[in-house]
């Protein structure tokens, strides 16, 4: 991720699903190299897998006033440590999506995995992608035993859409508008 955001241009650049701030490190970095400014997009209370009875649930992320989960005071270092290029919106995507009109270099696709969610991501937010930028896909996976699906039928829809893929890293794939 690092490395690829280091090739972006600079100006805005938008991830959508922050968790705990690891990959918002690194773009952030990157934006910082670049002069690029990054603003990640996550409610912070997890995605479906994260929740408690499922496989990825981690019970230090539990918030004892709610019982549910909260990544937001284990990101908030990620948030101090980058504050001169990091902006952190705090809600669900398709609240943002209703206001979001800023042009995006790049786009980080790495929230919430059902179908219906990636899909809306996807619609939402590359349509902000100016000419020449970088969409990035987390998680993509052609073969079902592999890991879920939705991500993959983004990388698709993209393709379909006119973008081309640049780069396959590990499960990130990275298309040009």
């Amino acid at each position: 991720i690092y490395t690829t955001a280091l090739a972006a241009r600079a100006g805005t650049w938008l991830e959508i699903g922050t968790y705990c701030g690891k990959s918002t490190q690194l773009l952030a970095h990157a934006a910082r190299r670049v002069g690029s400014r990054l603003v990640t997009v996550d409610h912070h209370h997890g995605s479906e897998e994260n929740q408690p009875g499922w496989e990825w649930h981690d019970t230090s992320m539990l918030d004892e006033r709610t019982g549910g989960l909260d990544t937001l005071p284990t990101f908030r270092p990620v948030l101090d440590a980058y504050a001169d290029v990091l902006s952190a919106v705090v809600a669900d995507t398709t609240v943002v999506a209703d206001w979001w009109g800023s042009p995006v270099e790049l786009l980080f696709l790495d929230g919430n995995h059902t179908e219906q969610t990636a899909q809306h991501d996807y619609r939402a937010f590359a349509k902000h992608l100016v000419p020449g930028g970088l969409l990035l896909v987390h998680d993509v996976f052609p073969d079902p035993a592999d890991g879920g699906q939705a991500p993959w039928h983004v990388v698709q829809a993209a393709l379909a859409d006119g973008f081309e893929q640049v780069a396959q890293l590990g499960s990130l794939r990275v298309l040009q508008r």
